[in-house]
């Protein structure tokens, strides 16, 4: 049998199986890194965010539409996470997630993640030159940029994480391509 859909990890997580939660959560906690890290440019509040926001779905998993896409939600928690976190910084804990025995498969994964700087840093030049052309875009071509080319969402799912109509998103990613191709050729 193939790898379960999000849907399916959602349903058995919703009916009491730990262990889809656990699938369905580690699936997304890279991307969601990822995404945050960029979101905060770099921050070191980044994990906080990023445990805050999976104490967040966990929480309120039950009330996810199953209807609805729930990678899409997922970032949708994130950027809000993040952009709550940066008003008020406070970090959340991960403590909720501890078994009878003290274990924290969360926290365990985060320290078995492989750091993300080398990844991001192995093509500095080219880097350094899309990412001073990312930083002229506006914050939402740059976030609508990044969810797309970098997180792989669909301008559907783009559009419920930022609040925006389809044709909103594709008209901010179409004009901030130009623009950064702009960028790049002035260089």
């Amino acid at each position: 049998m193939g790898e379960k859909s999000d849907n399916q990890l959602v349903a058995e997580a919703l009916s009491g199986n730990n262990e889809s939660l656990e699938i369905l959560l580690t699936r997304y906690l890279k991307p969601v890194y990822g995404f945050v890290y960029r979101m905060t440019e770099g921050s070191h509040d980044s994990e906080d965010i990023v445990q805050e926001t999976f104490v967040k779905a966990w929480k309120k998993l039950k009330s996810f539409d199953q209807e609805k896409n729930f990678k899409a939600w997922i970032f949708t928690i994130a950027k809000n996470t993040a952009v709550d976190h940066l008003r008020k910084k406070q970090p959340a804990s991960f403590a909720e997630f501890e078994n009878d025995e003290g274990k924290n498969w969360i926290e365990e994964t985060f320290e078995d993640m492989t750091p993300l700087p080398p990844e991001l840093f192995e093509r500095k030049q080219l880097k350094r030159g899309l990412e001073g052309a990312m930083e002229k875009l506006s914050p939402k071509s740059r976030m609508a940029v990044l969810l797309h080319y970098q997180d792989h969402l669909t301008f559907d799912e783009i559009g419920s994480v930022l609040g925006e109509p389809l044709h909103t998103v594709k008209s901010r990613v179409r004009r901030a391509l130009i623009a950064l191709r702009g960028y790049l050729e002035d260089r």
